[in-house]
């Protein structure tokens, strides 16, 4: 896939602190993009901080929050969880809260991570719906589902992508540089964390980019 770096360095992830945000802000900065780190609570990620990365706190689900975060930036990249609160909770409100935000702020480019369980088996058949599909785990996909829903309703000036990695997500596997991409059916059985950063970063700008949709991508 191409690796053409993005036209600014002005990027802010929702979300840094997490294991995928944080892969994205090292793919980010080791293509030379400056980086806001956007989490909920600093003091707990003192070491986010750095040469090219400057941590802040912000309250996703806060569009005042969202707008003083995103104002000033280019594009922006949601990998948030709160597993502290229900999915079906966080996830519409987060969302709500960044369409709004990021329409304040001017940042028109909104690159979310979403789940696996959300793609398609079958034309309008997510792999949640499989009746033997554990019911907790269902709850959950239901709300990355519904935050799915609010942003194919959001305005057409936010143009959004989310890019959705396989069940199996390595996190310890090295990168390789590459990746298959796709349309919002399941893809393949796995991928490194790594080469999903790579994927999101990619989907900033440049001939990867796709636009108002969601995808998959696979090793």
């Amino acid at each position: 896939m191409s690796r053409t770096p993005a036209t600014t360095t002005d990027l802010v992830v929702f979300g840094a602190g997490g294991q995928v945000g944080r892969a994205v802000v090292a793919e980010a900065r080791r293509r030379g993009l400056t980086v806001t780190a956007a989490v909920r609570t600093p003091e707990r990620h003192p070491d986010l901080a750095g040469p090219g990365v400057t941590l802040v706190p912000c309250d996703v689900t806060d569009p005042d929050a969202v707008a003083t975060t995103a104002r000033g930036h280019a594009a922006a990249v949601s990998t948030v969880h709160a597993p502290d609160v229900p999915s079906g909770e966080f996830y519409p409100a987060a969302t709500r809260a960044l369409i709004a935000g990021l329409a304040t702020a001017g940042v028109h480019r909104l690159v979310h991570v979403g789940i696996a369980t959300t793609l398609e088996t079958a034309p309008g058949v997510a792999v949640h719906d499989d009746p033997a599909f554990p019911e907790a785990h269902r709850a959950f996909s239901l709300g990355h589902a519904a935050a799915l829903d609010l942003l194919r309703d959001s305005p057409t000036t936010l143009d959004w992508v989310v890019v959705t990695p396989p069940l199996d997500l390595d996190r310890t596997a090295p990168g390789t540089g590459h990746y298959r991409l796709g349309g919002p059916q399941v893809l393949g059985d796995r991928i490194a964390q790594a080469d999903l950063a790579t994927a999101v970063t990619d989907q900033l700008t440049g001939p990867a980019a796709r636009h108002r949709e969601q995808i998959a991508v696979a090793a």
